[in-house]
């Protein structure tokens, strides 16, 4: 077993390394900040973002398939929600308690 200062000088090692990987990409963006581009994307990048993620979860969805009416309704759902309320967590619960009924019940294979 090592002895003590050894297993302290380890974890004391771990731990800076840690924090500083932590650290580097906030001190890394600091001057990106004020930057034009950068406050342009981060207004835009999240429905980027979602519309990415629609479109892959929807791109082998057979739409002449009664199958393919629980994602679509949990889309509609999702969207509907999120409209109504404005509230993330709500829009993808609500969506995802959708799509599990109707995948699970209604339309399950």
């Amino acid at each position: 077993m090592p002895d003590t200062g050894y297993a302290v000088t380890a974890v004391l090692v771990a731990a800076a390394v840690t924090w500083a990987l932590r650290a580097l990409p906030f001190a890394a963006l600091a001057p990106l900040r004020a930057s034009g581009t950068v406050q342009y994307l981060s207004t835009r990048m999240p429905a980027g973002v979602m519309v990415i993620l629609v479109v892959y979860c929807l791109h082998d969805v057979e739409v002449t398939q009664a199958r393919a009416l629980a994602p679509l309704a949990a889309l509609a759902v999702t969207v509907w929600l999120h409209v109504r309320w404005r509230n993330a967590l709500l829009s993808i619960l609500g969506g995802t308690l959708a799509h599990v009924t109707l995948a699970s019940t209604l339309f399950g294979a």
